[in-house]
């Protein structure tokens, strides 16, 4: 699709195939705007990946159909659109992203983008449209959605989504915590958490995940789709299995880079009830996600979202004491693992709306 009046093309990326190296071409360009939009808004390089990093997550996936085009004026390649499309059961869902270079902003492009990518869920038949967006820190008007908890700022990136028929539904907090700081704090929280849940063990393992802990793995991962505070936003009940893990875990280990999972096992019937994410890439110099974080509802009250994220950091600090901080998201409403995320000394650092628009039949 090219629109002759803003002079923008719209070309569909092409993945590099498994033999291709993926630090050239288009999608070596595709990660460039990324992490540069990024750092445009967050004013870190923390989000930041490579290339060889990022191509394993554009691989096929039988779980949804991933689309992506770049938005390229005279010749240069100035932002990225996607739009995947859950292919779960009866989903009614598309969820999307337009990230423009701040240079192109008020051109028209993202309008335009936005209508490739409404054509797009039509197409598949899907009618409730979400998106993220990190928002920079700005001083003036704010925005909170129904929840009550968090707000955004009222600026271009606000007034777009409003423009396309968007409401606001959910604010998530971007924290940090300082991996080069004491960890006294954290030994104390991990000693009063283990006193708190003494039916229970905490168990570890790098992707890929042991064949004895994929099935526990599997369903805690299906969980986070209907345990974890989504607000007004609508999530598919996800179908985790042996397979699908093992897909997830590629799509790290291929790049080289490496997750730990610490995780919560009742001591009585060996359920796995409570898990972590901490993944790194192959620079253990550069900062570390903390991805994932789930404690099953039938098992809160015991202070596990504690122990795994405690126990998580210990264990890292030790694999990778080069790596100076980690990076993590939490709905505001999310107060259990805020609470835990503040107690830890992770402080906030930036703030993303969560959008959502039903589309008229």
């Amino acid at each position: 699709m090219t629109s002759t009046a803003l002079d923008v093309e719209f070309r569909p990326l092409i993945a590099p195939g498994t033999g291709d190296p993926p630090d050239e071409g288009d999608f070596a360009e595709m990660v460039r705007v990324r992490n540069t939009v990024y750092r445009e808004v967050s004013g870190h390089d923390d989000e930041s990946i490579t290339p060889a990093e990022l191509r394993p997550h554009y691989d096929p996936d039988p779980d949804q159909i991933r689309y992506v085009w770049l938005a390229v004026v005279d010749g240069e390649v100035v932002g990225r659109i996607g739009v995947d499309i859950p292919l779960a059961k009866g989903s009614r869902s598309a969820f999307w992203l337009i990230e423009l270079l701040r240079e192109v902003w008020g051109r028209g492009i993202g309008t335009a983008a936005y209508a490739l990518v409404e054509d797009t869920a039509r197409t598949h038949g899907r009618t409730v449209l979400q998106s993220w967006a990190m928002n920079p820190a700005a001083d003036g008007p704010m925005l909170a959605p129904p929840t009550g908890f968090g707000s955004i700022p009222h600026d271009n990136i606000t007034r777009f989504y409003l423009r396309h028929g968007y409401t606001l539904e959910q604010v998530d907090r971007s924290s940090i915590l300082d991996l080069t700081a004491s960890f006294d704090g954290i030994e104390r929280l991990l000693a009063q958490a283990k006193d708190a849940a003494s039916g229970y063990r905490v168990v570890q393992w790098h992707a890929p995940t042991p064949a004895e802990y994929r099935e526990g793995y599997a369903w805690m991962k299906s969980r986070m789709s209907t345990d974890a505070p989504a607000a007004a936003l609508e999530f598919d009940e996800e179908a985790w299995d042996a397979d699908r893990v093992a897909r997830h875990d590629a799509k790290y280990t291929a790049a080289g880079r490496t997750m730990l999972v610490t995780a919560a096992q009742h001591i009585a019937t060996g359920e796995l009830c409570a898990f972590n994410e901490l993944v790194i890439g192959p620079d253990h110099s550069l900062a570390t996600q903390q991805e994932d974080t789930l404690v099953l509802k039938e098992h809160r009250g015991h202070r596990l979202g504690t122990l795994v994220k405690c126990a998580g950091l210990m264990t890292w600090r030790e694999l990778m004491p080069d790596s100076p901080r980690v990076l993590t998201y939490n709905a505001e409403e999310n107060r259990p693992m805020l609470d835990i995320n503040e107690a830890m000394g992770f402080v906030p650092v930036a703030y993303e709306g969560g959008w959502k628009k039903v589309l008229s039949a």
